[in-house]
């Protein structure tokens, strides 16, 4: 009996050996990527900036006159945008400004140091539909005299019911 206890612990350890290299052969390394997370996350992300992106429109709102006209020329660089509120009311849409209401001098000011960095900008007025002609006019004006060479007037499509 006493021989037999005697080689019990090296059976036990051989026997744990051959075991332990059998599960190591069993297991394999998983090389692919599973993309089904990433695609939850794209998906969730999706939705998300579908639901955020017209809440991100900025600018004064205003009431746009309808009228027909084609549409200005795309450019590379988006224009630089003047609102006129009913009340006469005139801001210049950039994010430096944060929708600050301009009088005349300050317009001038803030277009001027705009046009010296690019003197090709595009300018556009969004005036509202109720505002007078004389007050558009006038800052169309002090646009040109501060040295805008492209002013445009921006409208809305007319509505098919009539």
């Amino acid at each position: 009996m006493k021989a037999l206890w005697k080689s019990f612990p090296l059976f036990y350890t051989e026997k744990s050996i051959l075991i332990n290299s059998m599960q190591r052969r069993k297991r394999n390394l998983i090389s692919d990527i599973n993309v089904v997370p990433y695609i939850d996350v794209m998906l969730v992300l999706l939705v998300i900036f579908m639901i955020a992106a017209p809440l991100m429109v900025q600018g004064v709102l205003v009431n746009l006159p309808e009228a027909s006209a084609d549409p200005l020329p795309v450019r590379k660089s988006e224009p630089l945008i003047v609102s006129i509120k009913d009340n006469g009311a005139v801001y210049l849409e950039v994010e430096s400004l944060g929708g600050q209401e301009l009088n005349l001098k300050e317009l001038n000011q803030n277009v001027s140091k705009l046009l010296e960095a690019d003197p090709t900008l595009q300018i556009v007025i969004r005036g509202d539909s109720k505002v007078l002609y004389e007050k558009v006019m006038i800052i169309m004006a002090e646009l040109q005299r501060v040295g805008a060479q492209d002013i445009g007037l921006i409208t809305k499509p007319p509505s098919r019911q009539k």
